[in-house]
């Protein structure tokens, strides 16, 4: 697999952006959760660049939020002078206490609550991304209550199958998120938008799905996209400003995913986007997108120390560490793969096939099956997970009341601790 922060020392031992993973369980602790800053930097920079080069200098990077975020995470994302998608007022309340500016925020979500929306307009987010009918009305309401006008976006459901780039039908309709166009749901809301007082439609977002490494998607999703924008523009007389394309870019967790050259796509999905400009007689809009998963997955890994080594002849071998779902739950989920090394022991042959197991109370706490780890793997040795930047801090839990780990983010030979390790007080501190 590719990393290129990834390198095994003459001493046989792993190390992460520089640094050995041996030292960083011994002064950190584990479960650690572990950070390379430049390379979130430096992917940032790459879609800030890359975009601009492929649509225009009003394209803008959205980061989704719910990829990994604290407030550290929330400042090296503004420093980067990049906007952010929001999914929920804890999220607004961590960028907005992190000192983001709020006009860059886009708040996300298909249940958006009243509190919500009051906590999103209180704190000045810039434009929320609508999903249906009763959130439209609802924001247009509580707007007019606090006597602005909301700039919004409409989500539209354009059912494309992201691994056959075609429409099907069950995607449209029955889909969480959004606004059919099939139904004609999206153009009836957009109507509505245009009719209200305390909106201003901006544009419209749409998202075709997950781990997609070929820009075929979203330039299939941009046809169904400026299809509609133009007829749109034709019944309403009303110009698209912005044209939010979504995310999805897909990382490589283990050695047969590909790599995905994010300049390329982009280049491409650019000159496509801007023929269909020229074909409909279209103005270019503001493109954005939210990579999330592509930004910081692969910029950080899971260390975890070894507890149990069970091995039964003739059936399975397991290997337990002292973390599991609670800090990753996405095998449990999703059987999310990932790659797993002994830290320690990389200079030996990786001969034990293995199930590599937490220490929940659980039978399905696994975070791998079929693990290959050396044979002389045992008690205190360090397993690294590769590739868990996204949706591993984001998602932790407490489950069987244990503590959520550590996040270090790591800055050349700098490094810090971002969020520290629960304790036990923090537990029950919500109790009573």
């Amino acid at each position: 697999m590719k990393n290129m922060n990834i390198k095994t020392n003459q001493q046989g031992i792993l190390e992460f952006s520089g640094k050995s993973v041996v030292e960083l369980a011994e002064k950190y602790g584990t479960p650690l959760y572990a950070m390379d800053e430049m390379m979130i930097r430096n992917r940032l920079k790459t879609f800030n660049q890359a975009m601009k080069e492929a649509f225009d200098e009003k394209a803008e990077v959205l980061y989704a939020s719910k990829a990994c975020d604290f407030l550290a995470m929330y400042r090296l994302i503004k420093e980067e002078n990049c906007g952010v998608d929001v999914v929920s007022d804890g999220e607004i309340f961590t960028a907005y206490k992190a000192g983001f500016p709020m006009e860059k925020a886009y708040f996300h979500g298909n249940n958006k609550t009243d509190s919500e929306i009051r906590f999103a307009i209180e704190r000045e987010v810039g434009t929320f991304v609508v999903d249906g009918e009763d959130e439209l009305e609802t924001l247009n309401q509580i707007a007019s209550e606090y006597n602005i006008v909301q700039k919004i976006l409409i989500r539209v459901t354009p059912g494309i199958d992201p691994h056959t780039y075609e429409a099907v039908s069950t995607g449209i309709v029955d889909c969480k998120f959004g606004s059919a166009l099939v139904t004609g749901a999206a153009e009836a809301l957009t109507h509505k938008a245009l009719s209200m007082d305390h909106i201003s439609l901006q544009g419209f977002h749409c998202h075709v799905g997950s781990q997609v490494f070929d820009g075929e998607v979203f330039m299939k999703c941009a046809d169904v996209m400026f299809c509609f924008i133009k007829e749109i523009s034709q019944k309403f007389n009303y110009e698209c400003l912005q044209l939010n394309l979504g995310g999805g870019y897909g990382v490589p967790y283990v050695e047969e995913d590909p790599y995905l050259d994010i300049e390329q796509i982009l280049m491409r999905v650019g000159a496509h986007v801007k023929r269909l400009c020229h074909l409909y007689d279209i103005k270019l809009p503001q493109i954005l997108m939210e990579p999330g998963r592509s930004i910081v997955a692969d910029a950080g890994i899971t260390l975890y120390r070894v507890g149990s080594v069970k091995k039964i002849p003739g059936a399975k071998n397991y290997v337990s560490v002292d973390g599991g779902m609670t800090d990753n739950p996405r095998y449990a989920l999703y059987r999310s793969k990932y790659t797993m090394r002994c830290a320690n022991r990389m200079n030996e042959e990786a001969s034990l096939r293995c199930s590599v197991v937490g220490k929940c109370c659980e039978s399905g706490d696994i975070l791998q099956e079929n693990v290959l780890l050396p044979d002389t793997v045992q008690r205190n040795d360090i397993i690294a997970v590769l590739c868990t930047g996204a949706y591993n801090y984001s998602m932790a839990s407490n489950y069987n009341r244990i503590v959520r780990p550590a996040v270090v983010m790591i800055s050349g030979q700098d490094e810090k601790v971002v969020v520290q390790r629960e304790k036990f007080e923090d537990l029950i501190k919500n109790e009573l």
